[in-house]
């Protein structure tokens, strides 16, 4: 049966298909396009930010929700960082360490989504110097996360020394970013 599936799905001997190779997309591609998303909504989000005034109500819903977001998202990179940590003390495997950061990357990118989008609704400060620093982490959250998901594709293609030491380092700068952020957040609140 999957002999017929696969000669289904062949080209015919002597078609454009055996004369002009497929184009594939470049791998790069949609890492770009997610970056280049982050970076053209950041704008958009400081302006609603500065427009938005909602009721009392949907600000108390939108603070629970950006803390269950905070939850979600950072307490996805911080088991995955553990489960890498584990791995550099040889307590875990390669592999393991790997599915660790698949099995977490919807929650990371949900929680960051749920921390954007619930605090445009938070009115936050924006001639606040504490608050501008807070608003370039979640950027530089967003944009490093970006970086990590090429690492983790180079990483998929096997274990390199070079990649390791760059996926250390974006995992430098995600801890310190979410760790700063929630700082931030903590101190803005009171």
């Amino acid at each position: 049966m999957t002999e017929l599936l696969e000669r289904a799905v062949e080209p015919a001997a002597g078609t454009t298909a055996d004369i002009v190779p497929a184009r594939r997309r470049p791998e790069w591609l949609p890492l770009a396009a997610v970056g280049s998303l982050i970076l053209a909504t950041a704008p958009a989000v400081v302006w609603t930010c500065s427009h938005t005034h909602p009721a009392p109500l949907l600000h108390d819903v939108a603070l629970f929700v950006h803390l269950a977001a905070l939850l979600v998202g950072f307490g996805a990179v911080l088991s995955v960082d553990w489960v890498a940590a584990l791995f550099i003390l040889g307590k875990r495997s390669f592999h393991e360490m790997m599915r660790a950061a698949d099995n977490a990357a919807v929650p990371v990118w949900a929680g960051y989504a749920g921390l954007v989008l619930s605090g445009l609704l938070l009115e936050p400060d924006l001639a606040s110097p504490v608050t501008q620093v807070k608003l370039a982490l979640v950027l530089v959250i967003g944009l490093n996360g970006v970086v990590a998901l090429g690492l983790h594709r180079a990483l998929g293609r096997g274990a390199d020394l070079r990649w390791m030491a760059l996926g250390g380092m974006c995992a430098t700068v995600s801890q310190l970013a979410w760790w700063g952020a929630t700082v931030v957040g903590f101190l803005n609140a009171h």
